[in-house]
């Protein structure tokens, strides 16, 4: 029986690159995103290539919305093997010290509280049958604190940390959670950022249920950023 993921905050870029590379494998692959037309273009793509897709419109900050989406992939397409979590980042981006709790509700509730929303809907068919991923993607800001993108680094740690603690907690039984650290752009034809490159790196990871972390591209790099930027105060 063919195994199924949810892309949750699916897109052109890594969401496809994921969607693919298990897609290849003969994952049948469920896309969840706000915007219907561009879900129903990636879904169209994704079956050219023969993969068996489908799409389910949902606001991810819509809670009820959201657990409806991932209730009619369940029901449509099996129950979720593996959910992956990678909304794009919305919203203000603001500066450490002009962060307000608005600026950082709204990332929080993006990227930490969707994620519980959604590992909340699929966890208990999981643990049921004793097996499952889920693999949930942070940005570099999750591990390198960067004042010009405090707001989503707030809660891209929350969200990492959480992450952590699943796996610890989950693993026993024989539930798999890792977080995915971005730290590059998704770049074309690029030898690490490529969305193919990307998603095969996501498979592999899914094929090691004892590692709790990915980390795609240089946190040097962007640690050196960030100085530079904070030396000439940009």
């Amino acid at each position: 029986m063919a195994k199924t993921l949810v892309i949750v905050g699916a897109g052109p870029g890594l969401g496809m690159g994921v969607a693919r590379a298990f897609g290849r494998q003969e994952f049948q692959v469920g896309l969840i995103a706000r915007s219907e037309d561009r879900l129903a273009a990636l879904v169209a793509e994704l079956t050219g290539l023969g993969i068996t897709a489908a799409a389910f419109p949902a606001d991810i900050r819509d809670r009820d919305a959201l657990a409806d989406a991932l209730a009619r992939a369940g029901e449509a397409l099996g129950p979720v093997d593996v959910l992956e979590y990678s909304p794009s980042p919305t919203g203000p981006i603001t500066h450490a010290a002009q962060t307000t709790v608005t600026s950082a509700a709204a990332q929080f509730e993006l990227h930490v509280l969707g994620a519980v929303a959604a590992v909340g809907q699929v966890l208990p068919q999981m643990r049921a049958r004793g097996e499952g991923t889920l693999l949930l993607t942070t940005g570099v800001t999750s591990t390198i604190a960067a004042p010009f993108l405090a707001n989503v680094g707030l809660a891209m740690a929350g969200l990492r940390n959480w992450a952590h603690a699943l796996h610890a907690e989950l693993g026993p039984q024989g539930i798999h959670v890792a977080t995915v650290t971005i730290a590059s752009g998704v770049i074309p034809g690029d030898e690490v950022a490529d969305p193919d490159v990307i998603g095969a790196r996501y498979y592999s990871l899914y094929q090691q249920p004892d590692r709790a972390e990915e980390v795609i591209g240089d946190l040097e790099a962007f640690r050196a950023l960030v100085a530079q930027r904070v030396d000439g105060h940009g």
